[in-house]
């Protein structure tokens, strides 16, 4: 009788311990089957699209250029001096001013070269009066000669000095052209167009034929010249750019970033310096606006050839990888594809590919940092105004080197 009650006691805990492992293990199944339902869900739902910006393949002219470095020059410079000796007076420009060829400069003291021009036409006069009376008396001679009343001999003397004379008046009229020329050289004028310099020397001075310094530099800025350098393996298409016709010469900053200027190739040096294996060039621009002044440097871009009709894309198109050079490709279904391509010229904004792309292939140009194969976009078509056939900065060098492509890259050149 005593140990019956301690028999349903431990009955009665085991029910209890057993009820409650029971409804926690109800309530921990219960929590985990709703989350896992939900995961299963989510797992179902589509992919989020990878925004890009595509462009669409298509051919265009593609212009080759080359790139150099040049230094603007004047097309002409003139030191302008005296050809005569004597003291400036007058001074009629001033510096820095821009003057056309033919302006009065400066005048020199004329008094000296007046009175020897009126020195010379006296002597001249003089002589012609002489002549005069040596013509009379030699009709006189004649005279008496026919009537034998005068010499043979004295008829001959007399028609030589005659003769003395008139040669003496025409070196007396060559003393009056020098006299008139040495009066004009006293106003010194403008030889060409362009802008003076510093004055070099100040009215009052003393100026002199034999001076070295000159008074004045003068510098036709209106047309200029650039002159530059390429390298001597673009020579050949240099040369032959300039045979077919007018090469086209545009002068940019020397950061490249701004166009100064446009002219054409108007020199090519007749040999390549060995020493940097450049040949030197020269451009001329007409400057009417004055961008481009003497001794600034300049970056040259020279258009030598078009190629037609080429597969042309944006660079920004063009992607490097492990295995060279790549593109991805936008599929039908909305993913894209890298596909190995190759490029056989580039320029600043475009490249034209040779293998590898179609014609109307989409290709991402922007975006392509959280791409990779079968990706799914959403793609933006390019502006038109970024198109390639808009881009004229394109260079006459390879973009990429042919380790990179796997091949060879051609050359328009």
């Amino acid at each position: 009788m005593t140990r019956r009650p301690k028999l349903s006691l431990t009955l009665f805990g085991i029910l209890a311990t057993a009820a409650l492992g029971g409804g926690a293990w109800y309530e921990l199944v219960g929590s985990v089957k709703p989350v896992a339902a939900s995961a299963q869900g989510s797992s179902t739902q589509a992919p989020a699209r990878i925004p890009v910006t595509s462009f669409e393949v298509r051919k265009a002219d593609f212009p080759v250029h080359t790139y150099g470095l040049g230094v603007v020059s004047p097309f002409k410079t003139v030191t302008v001096k005296s050809r005569v000796d004597g003291q400036i007076t007058k001074v009629f420009f001033r510096q820095g001013q821009m003057v056309k060829e033919g302006d009065p400069l400066l005048e020199i003291d004329q008094r000296p070269f007046i009175a020897a021009l009126e020195q010379a036409v006296a002597k001249k006069a003089q002589d012609e009066a002489n002549l005069k009376n040596d013509q009379l008396n030699l009709e006189r001679f004649q005279k008496l000669a026919k009537q034998q009343f005068e010499t043979q001999q004295n008829l001959d003397a007399q028609q030589a000095l005659v003769d003395q004379m008139t040669a003496q008046i025409k070196g007396d009229q060559a003393a009056i052209d020098n006299a008139q020329t040495n009066l004009g050289y006293t106003s010194i004028k403008a030889p060409i167009s362009g802008r003076t310099g510093f004055r070099l020397v100040d009215p009052g001075n003393i100026v002199h034929a034999a001076d070295t310094t000159g008074i004045v530099t003068i510098a036709q800025l209106q047309p200029i010249a650039v002159q530059f350098t390429e390298p001597e393996d673009q020579l050949q298409a240099i040369d032959k750019a300039y045979d077919s016709g007018a090469v086209p010469v545009k002068a940019l900053t020397s950061d490249g970033t701004k166009t100064l200027s446009q002219g054409k190739l108007v020199i090519m040096d007749n040999s390549v310096n060995q020493a940097t294996g450049t040949i030197s060039l020269k451009a001329r621009f007409d400057n009417k606006d004055n961008a481009l002044w003497p001794g600034l440097s300049v970056t040259t871009r020279m258009l030598i050839d078009t190629r037609k009709d080429v597969i042309v894309v944006p660079q920004d198109g063009v992607q490097h990888g492990p295995s060279g050079l790549f593109a991805y490709v936008i599929g039908d279904n909305g993913k894209v594809s890298a596909k190995p391509i190759k490029v056989s010229q580039s320029g600043d904004a475009n490249a034209v590919v040779s293998e590898g792309l179609n014609v109307g292939d989409r290709i991402v140009v922007a975006g392509q940092s959280r791409l990779f194969d079968g990706a799914l976009v959403d793609e933006k078509p390019q502006v038109a105004a970024a198109a390639p056939m808009t881009d004229t900065s394109s260079s006459a060098t390879q973009a990429k080197s042919g380790t990179e492509s796997g091949t060879k890259t051609g050359s328009a050149d």
